[in-house]
């Protein structure tokens, strides 16, 4: 009787809690339907009335949808290549004793804690502008001419920009699951002959595959929604080169005043964000049983 009590006192005493959380989620998505299938723009308050499918058709038919989506699917994948790729590479660099270790572990972190407009305003200014960057000085240096790496490369930019700010949370995760690795099985495949490149890929990688799903897992969740950096940067041009999905919304939406549309093509990104957390689980989550 009293563990029945207990549990009835603790589902009254999360209610709170739950309910807050319930009205933080379905406020936002109920007004973003309701706006999603009617007629509201902001340039003209007067057209009013239920819209049916025209708003979504109006975006989807947008030119800059499909180039949208695959620069959103671009962004996704190639921050996801370079943050694994060399955070597990980092990862191996700082798991080794080193002097300094415990300072370069801090400024290898010290960029997730970057705001995204100012990690953008100091990249787009101080390393890739093409006429006082870093990059510039250094490409004057070698005899080079500059490059003008947001007007000729502007969705690589974004990407090297996006990860950049990503790749100390990987590392970090990564780090913490290397170091759960026992040093006796390292020593074990040692003894045996088994050379750096054997011990990486049958001993280390596999125990890293959890900690690479939840990387995965996290950083897509966040990089669907990438705004910041292509709006201070390069404005999603030029053209469609730079614009994903979130920026596209926020053009229709905000600049263009139509609302209904806007809400519209927030509906297609909730879609688009769970199908590719789907494919997610089923391909990689598996590992989380593992």
């Amino acid at each position: 009787m009293a563990t029945k009590q207990s549990h009835r006192l603790a589902r009254w005493m999360m209610a709170p809690s739950v309910f807050v959380l319930l009205i933080w989620m379905i406020v936002p998505l109920a007004l973003t339907i309701w706006f999603a299938f009617q007629r509201y723009r902001l340039t003209n308050p007067n057209i009013k009335g239920f819209a049916g499918f025209a708003n979504f058709e109006f975006f989807v038919t947008d030119p800059a949808f499909w180039p949208a989506i695959i620069n959103t699917l671009l962004i996704v994948v190639g921050v996801l290549v370079i943050t694994v790729g060399l955070g597990i590479l980092l990862a191996l660099m700082l798991d080794q004793p080193i002097w300094g270790q415990g300072i370069v572990r801090i400024l290898m972190i010290s960029p997730f804690f970057v705001m995204p407009p100012v990690a953008a305003v100091v990249w787009k200014h101080e390393l890739m502008n093409p006429t006082w960057g870093v990059f510039a000085a250094v490409s004057r240096f070698f005899g080079q001419e500059p490059v003008n790496w947001l007007g000729n490369y502007p969705l690589l930019s974004i990407i090297v920009i996006v990860a950049w700010q990503w790749l100390p949370f990987a590392t970090l995760i990564l780090l913490t699951a290397m170091q759960s690795l026992s040093e006796e099985q390292k020593e074990a495949a040692e003894m045996d002959g088994a050379n750096v490149f054997r011990r990486f890929w049958y001993i280390i990688l596999p125990h890293l595959a959890r900690a690479i799903t939840v990387v995965i897992l996290i950083q897509t969740i966040y990089l669907l929604g990438v705004y910041a950096e292509i709006q201070i940067t390069t404005g999603g041009g030029p053209g469609f080169a730079s614009t994903n999905l979130p920026f596209l919304i926020y053009n229709t939406g905000v600049l263009g005043g139509n609302i209904g549309a806007g809400a519209a093509g927030g509906l297609v990104a909730v879609v688009l964000a769970n199908i590719v957390a789907i494919f997610l689980m089923r391909a990689v989550g598996r590992n989380l049983d593992a």
